[in-house]
């Protein structure tokens, strides 16, 4: 039996599967690569691959044979039927004991099942999230691997050499958990950044808009020096420092405000409720990206309405205080986040770490940020910790910020701007530090059109009561379920 002597090979020679190559060709790992527009191949090779240890292949049975045993074979291509046709094509291929690595942004419902039907072949499966994007990529990504733990040892020291190290040097990659659980992650660590990115527009509409700020820049490169330093603050201030090729207008103000989406930041929402858990700063994340598309819709309706007449807010004190409400917001979408994993790990078993997550997302990633350190510290401190928000670091930062956070949402609504998430963050604040709630009501009209029964406050839990409300109904009751 002919032996490769390719580590690794990978397939999908777009942009991310480039970069990753030459990423693992830096670290002293030779490649072997296919692509099913074989021109590519043969681009790449004369190209950037040009010197490097890197062998390209026009089938993959010529792939195959450059891999070293157990054959890793990496697709970097499009999710969804894609990742199929060539897990498809290359099981016949390949023998018991050969690694498939899914790259993608693929759905975690998609890599259970994948993981699930190759395992029933003896071949082993990971499906791994991968963020950081074109320089990530190239220079050291955040990588969340999950699927078959007998497969973590084979691909480890080539998925941490070529990951992010955080400021400490720790390897921004770890094992996740079994099955779906890195894509799992990955689409979660998506949800926070659509609410991270969101957050930001709003804090940057409410300069605008109601503190009268003319230039950005220099603000975001203020804040990017203190607790809200991460990644999407810095490319905010480069953002505003761009100006288009007339040289007199920013860049970011010609651009249309109709914002794309490729289905993440839903995923995490249907999953949530699907959890019953409450995200909801991260699903108005979301709608508000649908909002946004509707532009002539937005442009017909605001002919019929006036904004606020109310002055502007030019003072200094006013535009740190959106700056501690951005903080505070911020925390709440993370604080959501990890709770939505926690109760995934719990239902699923896959025992996530949610310390070493973050540590996961402390460099490469998109939602890097310097308070995924103390995220960190949170949960090696109390594994079990319920929410970000009983951890004493987390409750100082909070009530340091509930002053400004109340004033700045007040402002935005008096003013008429739209802060879906920056008001569903507080909102969900406001309920979630308040021990009693008008769902007592709630289950008061369910229990009167419906019968579906109601609990006490002066009997057990898991005790289910139901009233004749108007004396003309039955004393049967609903059977309980929840949905």
């Amino acid at each position: 039996m002919n032996q490769g002597k390719a580590d690794i090979g990978l397939i999908g020679l777009a942009v991310m599967g480039q970069n990753l190559v030459l990423n693992m060709a830096d670290h002293g790992f030779t490649v072997a690569v296919y692509n099913r527009t074989v021109s590519k191949v043969d681009d790449f090779i004369k190209g950037p691959a040009k010197g490097k240890a890197i062998i390209g292949a026009h089938d993959l049975k010529e792939f195959l044979a450059q891999l070293k045993r157990p054959r890793r074979v990496m697709l970097m291509v499009k999710a969804g039927d894609p990742v199929d046709e060539f897990i498809d094509l290359l099981v016949p291929l390949l023998e018991k004991g050969d690694i498939i690595i899914d790259g993608g942004n693929s759905h975690y419902p998609d890599s259970q099942r994948r993981y699930e039907a190759l395992k029933a072949k003896g071949l082993l499966f990971i499906g791994t999230g991968i963020s950081g994007g074109e320089e990530g990529a190239r220079h050291g990504p955040s990588i969340m691997p999950g699927g078959n733990s007998e497969a973590w040892a084979h691909v480890k020291p080539i998925l941490q050499a070529i990951a992010a190290k955080s400021e400490d040097g720790s390897v921004c990659c770890d094992w996740v958990g079994e099955g779906g659980a890195g894509h799992y992650v990955k689409m979660v660590h998506n949800g926070i950044e659509y609410g991270d990115i969101q957050l930001i527009c709003e804090a940057y509409n409410l300069l605008k808009n109601v503190a009268g700020v003319k230039e950005f820049a220099s603000i975001f490169s203020g804040w990017n020096k203190g607790p809200l330093d991460s990644y999407l603050i810095e490319i905010s201030s480069q953002i505003f420092s761009k100006m288009d090729t007339d040289g007199k207008t920013l860049l970011v103000d010609k651009i249309l405000d109709v914002a794309g989406q490729k289905g993440t930041g839903k995923w995490t929402a249907v999953d949530a409720l699907d959890r019953g858990m409450p995200l909801d700063l991260i699903s108005e994340a979301v709608f508000a990206r649908c909002l946004s598309a509707l532009k002539e819709e937005r442009v017909e309706v605001s002919k019929h309405y006036q904004a606020p007449t109310k002055p502007l807010i030019s003072d200094k004190e006013f535009i740190e205080q959106i700056s501690h409400a951005l903080y505070a917001s911020k925390i709440i979408s993370y604080a959501q986040g990890f709770m939505l994993m926690k109760k995934a790990s719990e239902e699923n078993k896959w025992k996530l770490n949610l310390g070493s997550i973050a540590l996961m997302w402390r460099g490469g990633c998109i939602i890097r940020s310097k308070f995924l350190g103390n995220i960190k510290l949170a949960y090696e401190k109390n594994p079990t910790l319920l929410s970000l928000l009983v951890d004493p670091f987390f409750i100082g930062e909070i009530i340091r910020c509930i002053p400004s956070w109340r004033r700045v949402v007040s402002e935005g609504v008096l003013h008429g701007i739209p802060m879906p998430c920056f008001s569903a963050a507080l909102s969900f604040f406001d309920g979630y530090r308040n021990k009693n709630l008008p769902a007592n009501l709630l289950q008061a009209m369910r229990d009167f059109f419906g019968a579906h029964t109601y609990e006490r406050v002066d009997k057990p839990r898991g005790q289910f009561f139901h009233t004749n409300w108007t004396g003309k109904g039955g004393d049967v009751s609903s059977s309980t379920y929840n949905a």
